[in-house]
């Protein structure tokens, strides 16, 4: 079979390659690769940032954004053949942490934890993959042309109920979020916090294209301006930061209501200095009850209230997140951002 493969740690090694079949084991699913989602942790690994093959392996398979359809299923597995299915990203540490022993292993304490398409375990970019059954999330077959969208949208089903979490400490009845960032990412928060009901702002440097319309579709309202400006229009009682801007990073902390939530969803590059007025962003954060906290990943639960989130959701908006789809045997141009992208797709 085809597979996308780059030799971890070195530039301008990606490469499409013929390697073994998968030979699936007891308990696992075979599955024929449907689509592969490209994100900016696929470039940072291609271009050698980092990334680990597996044991005794120089090449590791890419890709962490699956969609699959069941080739063969273990009897009793709750699969069978035809089943539209993602796979699941992290495994957790052998030892365990406290965190991973309890189900929690996008918290991982120690950081052994293994990931398909990045850290010692080969990923989803390949015309056939198998998978644990437990491992596996089945998906409604409605999402057969944008279940692709099934991972990044488990990143913010996270970022949400932390939210949901954080708002419990004190009375709070948030009516408005604002996202900066209209990125995948950013349009799936938004999207999120619609379905929950809440007015939804989105700030992005765009002024043409789909995202307004996009955002517009989902009864929000669509921002280009200065971010202080804009914050002070919207009085966010929450934010969910999505541009890996340090400057915009730092911005939102202190532009939240009173008792306000910054939930942060970009990793912003290293080494980029931001002139910042500590006493004042300590000052409000204690005297107006703020909290700021990071997100990344997803378990178990995530992915299945992220594959609700998308049932329930308007296919042809998904539809719109996807804007340019090419082919395995042309996957490097899926590495080279356009101008008006959104989500890449390989059709595997």
């Amino acid at each position: 079979m085809l597979a996308l493969t780059v030799k971890p740690r070195t530039p301008g090694s990606l490469a499409v390659l013929e390697v073994p079949d998968p030979e699936p084991g007891p308990g696992e699913l075979l599955v024929e690769g449907v689509a592969l989602g490209v994100c900016g942790t696929d470039v940072e690994i291609s271009l050698g940032d980092y990334g680990t093959a597996p044991d005794g392996r120089e090449r590791l398979v890419l890709g962490h954004e699956s969609l699959g359809r069941v080739r063969t299923a273990p009897e009793g597995s709750g699969f069978a053949a035809g089943d539209l299915v993602v796979g699941v990203v992290r495994r957790p540490d052998p030892e365990p942490c406290p965190a991973c022993a309890h189900g929690e292993f996008d918290m991982c304490r120690n950081n052994r934890y293994t990931e398909r398409g990045i850290e010692a375990r080969d990923g989803f970019g390949s015309q056939l993959w198998s998978i644990e059954t437990d491992y596996a999330v089945k998906l409604s077959p409605s999402l057969s042309t944008v279940g692709v969208l099934m991972e990044p949208t488990t990143v913010v089903a996270k970022a949400w109920e932390q939210i949901d979490k954080i708002n419990t400490r004190s009375w709070q009845d948030p009516k408005r979020v604002l996202v900066t960032g209209a990125g995948p990412i950013g349009l799936l928060a938004a999207l999120l916090g619609a379905q929950r009901g809440l007015q939804v702002h989105v700030l992005d440097r765009s002024t043409t294209g789909v995202k307004p319309r996009m955002v517009s579709a989902l009864g929000g309202e669509y921002h280009h301006g200065d971010l202080d400006e804009v914050a002070k229009q919207v009085q966010p009682d929450i934010v969910i930061e999505a541009t890996g801007s340090p400057e915009v990073a730092i911005g939102v902390v202190n532009l939240v209501s009173p008792a306000g939530i910054v939930c942060m969803t970009s990793v912003t590059p290293v080494g980029h200095m931001v002139e910042v007025d500590a006493g004042t962003l300590n000052r409000e954060l204690v005297l107006e009850n703020r909290v700021v906290f990071g997100s990344v990943n997803a378990n178990l639960r995530h992915y299945r209230a992220a594959a609700e989130a998308l049932a329930e959701a308007d296919t042809t908006w998904l539809e719109q997140l996807i804007t340019r789809r090419v082919p395995l045997a042309k996957a490097a141009d899926a590495f080279e951002r356009g101008a008006d992208d959104i989500k890449v797709v390989i059709d595997l």
